[in-house]
């Protein structure tokens, strides 16, 4: 059973996502002819013999015959892997982005009182900084191509189409940084004011058919989204990639990650930790790094922040205020929990 809270905060709080990606279909084609035909690129098997390559306990690093005896060990694997024909050299990437309004409308919470602060700090928002920041941070997400991810790296050329009903934008995407978002064109602006226009509810939706292109060579890998396998039984795949209906795929998950790498707020940002911009997260977490960067303690995570605001307190500044909105768009399960 939920605590009872003090302070007048939902203990039953979520919103839903307002920015919803379908999945990252992956297909091979030719740069010279990226706009025709396009053929769907399946998964294979691969079993290789690799060699271990582990650290090793002292006891048997330090010991050359411990040490040979290991290594003479077959390290067998069965993998899943991907890779473009000998006749192609570009790898394309379509996905839908639908953009919703109403970010800051709980989908559930269970404290009338709160419900009716959380409206008040929305329209808040709205009137003192409008959506046009964020919108213009998820177009040039787009733009950028940063949701390839390591399909982007070592590309020759990058190329990014987008549709929505009769406009379209074409983007070369190596004009645009993946550090700041500081650089924006006319191009950027237009997709930023249809975005923006869907945020705040000028438009009921806003839908977007994204085309990614990526010359990256003849015959050479890409790399779907791998799925996690929690039972990997003797004789298993070691490595499994998520396809659909026979196409190799990203996760929705995954374009979505990228799309709300927009959070350049934080306190490290800019400093020589080299991270640049996070995905939008409650505590700031960036999983590979294992390293939370807004932290409670430091009053600068999510909760901290939204309960100040959402409470009736004004804004400390702009970016605080786009921080916690674009959690909001990004959704989630907000209330407190029972447990201790």
């Amino acid at each position: 059973m939920a605590k009872s809270n003090t302070k007048g905060l939902a203990t039953v709080l979520s919103f839903e996502k307002k920015i919803v990606l379908s999945d990252g279909l992956m297909y091979g084609t030719t740069w010279d002819e990226r706009q025709g035909k396009a053929t769907v690129l399946p998964l294979h098997e691969k079993s290789v013999r690799g060699t271990i390559s582990n650290r090793l306990k002292q006891a048997v690093a330090n010991d050359p015959a411990k040490l040979n005896a290991e290594v003479e060990k077959p390290n067998l694997q069965t993998v899943d892997a991907a890779s473009l024909s000998m006749d192609q050299d570009t790898l394309k990437v379509t996905f839908t982005m639908k953009v919703l309004p109403d970010a800051a409308v709980p989908a559930a919470c269970n404290v009338a009182e709160h419900k009716a602060k959380i409206l008040e700090m929305g329209q808040r928002y709205a009137e003192q900084y409008g959506f046009g920041e964020l919108a213009k941070r998820y177009a040039l997400n787009l733009a950028n191509a940063r949701f390839l991810w390591r399909n982007r790296v070592g590309a020759e050329k990058l190329e990014v189409q987008v549709k929505a009903n009769d406009k379209q934008w074409l983007f070369h995407s190596y004009d645009y940084s993946l550090q700041d978002f500081d650089h924006s064109d006319e191009m950027v602006d237009t997709l930023a004011e249809q975005i923006e226009s869907a945020l705040s509810g000028k438009i009921p939706y806003l839908l977007l058919e994204v085309a990614a292109f990526a010359k990256i060579g003849r015959g050479q890998d890409v790399y779907p989204s791998e799925e996690l396998i929690l039972d990997k039984g003797k004789g298993k795949k070691s490595k499994v990639l998520y396809e659909v209906d026979g196409t190799a795929a990203m996760h929705s998950q995954k374009l979505s990650n990228a799309i709300r790498t927009i959070d350049t707020w934080y306190e490290e940002y800019g400093t020589n930790t080299g991270v640049g911009p996070i995905a939008v997260e409650p505590y700031g977490a960036v999983t590979n790094l294992g390293k939370a960067f807004r932290t409670p303690k430091a009053k600068s995570d999510f909760y901290t922040l939204f309960d100040k605001y959402s409470l009736g307190d004004d804004f400390d500044s702009s970016e605080a205020a786009h921080y916690v909105m674009a959690v909001l768009i990004r959704g989630g399960v907000f209330g407190a929990s029972g447990k201790e």
